[in-house]
């Protein structure tokens, strides 16, 4: 232990107590492919390429943002590393990749080895929902730079497909069907408004909305959806069926749903379709969002958007349904300038 360096506002000691707490979170993410173990200078892993002709990696990278906020406020840590894995996985899943392995990233002012640990629970919970390794992080203690009860993270996945499977948008066609899966509720994006809106406090944030059924803050530390899993299901079950997916993250609606499609086709969601989550509703009202911008911020309830041909659509609905999805077919694909329609 450097006295000195403690001195500054960085306990060494504490990284190491960290260490030993997060051990068995991380071991029980490990998959086939892992190397090495915990403490090394870099994450290992050895992928399988068996069966690929052209196996192509995928990787994505994303944090949580703004919505830290609300677990500083309420002191909750444990959900938030969900979102950071959420985030960077469904991006990957999007190209048709299946997440191999995940690596943190989180900037303290404080290194508090059971706070680290309760937000490192989250991150393996995130990374043993989609199926992927978590082999490595760095946390860093930032005195003077970061408060010291607040925190940032990040992170940063990689996947892997082949070539011939991957999904990119550009076999959409006219016709396709548009299946929405639906979000768990805000998922990670849309804070900065969120708390502009709301100004939370702790006492705020704890009080029971009878609209939503639980305190406004458990509805905002909700974690955001995983679909690897589900997706990768589709995509073996029913190959070229699934012709693209958009994550809708931040830019919602709007934003994300023509990155999957190629020129020359549009795609029209009739958002009357969606089990729109109540919270929505509370935001637009409390904040006089208008229905245009509450689309270009948030998911609306449609955490994953789907072009299925449309001759499998009904086939693909059916098999999400037999495994308890609440998806629906929300619109169509067809022939015009490149973006998305909306009806609401």
């Amino acid at each position: 232990m450097s006295d000195a360096y403690a001195a500054a506002g960085v306990d060494v000691t504490a990284g190491y107590r960290q260490v030993e707490l997060i051990r068995p979170m991380i071991k029980s993410t490990y998959r086939e492919g892992v190397l090495g173990s915990l403490g090394g200078f870099g994450g290992l892993f050895e992928p399988n390429f068996k069966g690929m002709k052209r196996p192509v990696t995928v990787s994505g990278t994303d944090g949580v943002g703004t919505k830290l906020k609300i677990a500083f406020l309420l002191d909750k840590h444990g959900t938030v590393g969900i979102d950071c894995v959420a985030m960077c996985v469904n991006d990957i899943i999007c190209s048709g990749a299946e997440p191999l392995f995940f690596l943190d990233y989180m900037a303290v002012g404080k290194n508090i080895p059971e706070r680290t640990a309760e937000i490192v629970s989250g991150v393996a919970e995130g990374c043993r929902e989609a199926g992927c390794a978590l082999i490595g992080g760095e946390t860093a203690e930032h005195p003077g730079m970061t408060l010291p009860d607040e925190y940032d993270l990040a992170g940063f996945a990689v996947g892997l497909v082949d070539y011939d499977d991957m999904l990119d948008g550009k076999n959409v066609r006219p016709g396709d069907a548009v299946i929405a899966l639906p979000s768990s509720g805000v998922h990670s994006n849309g804070f900065s408004l969120i708390r502009k809106i709301f100004s939370p406090t702790a006492q705020s944030l704890a009080e029971y909305v009878p609209g939503l059924g639980k305190t406004l803050g458990e509805e905002l530390l909700t974690p955001t959806r995983i679909y690897v899993k589900t997706l990768l299901g589709l995509l073996r079950g029913f190959p070229g069926a699934v012709r693209s997916a958009a994550h809708i993250t931040g830019g919602g609606i709007f934003e994300n749903a023509p990155r999957c499609l190629p020129d020359g086709v549009k795609m029209t969601v009739d958002a009357r379709a969606l089990a729109r989550p109540p919270i929505f509703d509370i935001i637009a009202a409390k904040g006089g969002v208008p229905e245009r911008d509450m689309y270009n911020t948030f998911n609306m309830g449609a955490g994953m958007l789907l072009a299925v041909k449309g001759d499998k659509a009904d086939d693909v609905l059916r098999e999400l349904q037999s495994h308890g999805e609440s998806a629906v077919i929300a619109g169509e694909c067809g022939a015009g300038e490149k973006g998305v329609d909306i009806i609401w």
